[in-house]
C-alpha cells in the first residue's frame, strides 16, 4: 500500500516547475525551428504562389484588354473597308454613267455627221441629175431645132416629132 501511495502522491503532488519550463523551452525551440524551417519556406511558397496567381490574372486581364482592343480595331477596319468598297462602287457607277453619256454624245455626233454627209451627197446627186437633164434638154432642143430647120413642118407634124424625140430620150435612159 505504501508504494501505491507514492505513485499516487507523485501524480497528485502539485506543481513541478522544472517540467513546465523544460516543456516550454522545448515548445519554443520547436516553434522557432518550425518558423525557420517550415513556416518561412511555406510562407515563401505561398507568397510565390499568390504572386504567380496575381501575375496570371493580370496577364489574362491584359490579354483580354488587348483582344478587345484588336477586335475593336478589326471592326473599325472592316467598317472602313466597307466604306471604301461602297465608294469604289459609287465611283465606278459614276464613271460608267459618264462613259455612257460620252458614247451617246459621240454616237449622236456621228449620226449628225452622217446625216449631213448624206444630205450633201443627195444634193450633189440632185445637181448632177439636173445638169444631165439640162444637157439632154439642150441636145434635144438642138436636135429638134435642126430637124425643124431641115423641114418645115405643120403644127401637128411638129408635135408628133417632139413626142417621138421625147420618147426616144426616155428610152435612151
Amino acid at each position: 500500500m505504501l508504494t501505491s501511495n507514492l505513485v499516487l502522491g507523485a501524480a497528485g503532488a502539485g506543481f513541478n516547475g522544472g517540467d513546465i519550463l523544460f516543456q516550454l523551452a522545448a515548445f519554443l525551440i520547436l516553434l522557432a525551428l518550425l518558423k525557420k524551417y517550415a513556416w518561412g519556406p511555406l510562407m515563401g511558397i505561398m507568397n510565390e504562389r499568390e504572386q504567380h496567381i496575381a501575375n496570371e490574372i493580370s496577364a489574362a486581364e491584359n490579354s483580354r484588354k488587348e483582344a478587345s482592343s484588336l477586335i475593336e480595331e478589326q471592326r473599325e477596319l472592316i467598317k472602313q473597308s466597307r466604306l471604301e468598297a461602297q465608294g469604289l462602287i459609287e465611283n465606278a457607277k459614276k464613271q460608267g454613267d459618264v462613259q455612257r453619256d460620252e458614247i451617246i454624245a459621240l454616237a449622236r455626233t456621228e449620226a449628225e455627221r452622217l446625216k449631213e454627209s448624206a444630205k450633201l451627197e443627195i444634193e450633189q446627186q440632185k445637181e448632177q441629175a439636173v445638169a444631165a437633164i439640162r444637157e439632154q434638154v439642150a441636145s434635144l432642143s438642138v436636135l429638134v431645132a435642126s430637124k425643124v430647120i431641115e423641114k418645115e413642118l405643120s403644127a401637128a407634124d411638129q408635135e408628133k416629132l417632139i413626142n417621138e424625140y421625147i420618147q426616144e430620150a426616155g428610152e435612151g435612159r
